[in-house]
């Protein structure tokens, strides 16, 4: 009988306890999810941006291509 006496209330306390770690377990999951999402949003963000500033870089680049040689075909160097 002493037994389960000493069985009853420690199976009472851990109950609470499972319940406050089953809580606190989905609230840290919740929180991580949610900085795994803005990481996310933040690394597309900065992706994008990289992409446009490659086709910009891009479009500079041909652009003074195309105005180096227009410059050669008006001015050709001369002979020395």
């Amino acid at each position: 009988m002493s037994d389960e006496k000493s069985t009853t209330p420690t199976a009472q306390l851990d109950a609470p306890a499972d319940g406050n770690m089953n809580d606190l377990t989905s609230l840290i999951q919740g929180v991580l999810q949610q900085t795994q999402d803005r990481f996310q949003h933040m690394s597309d963000q900065i992706i994008r941006r990289i992409d446009d500033m490659t086709t910009r870089i891009d479009d500079l680049e041909k652009n003074i291509n195309d105005l180096l040689q227009s410059n050669q075909v008006e001015h050709p160097p001369s002979a020395q």
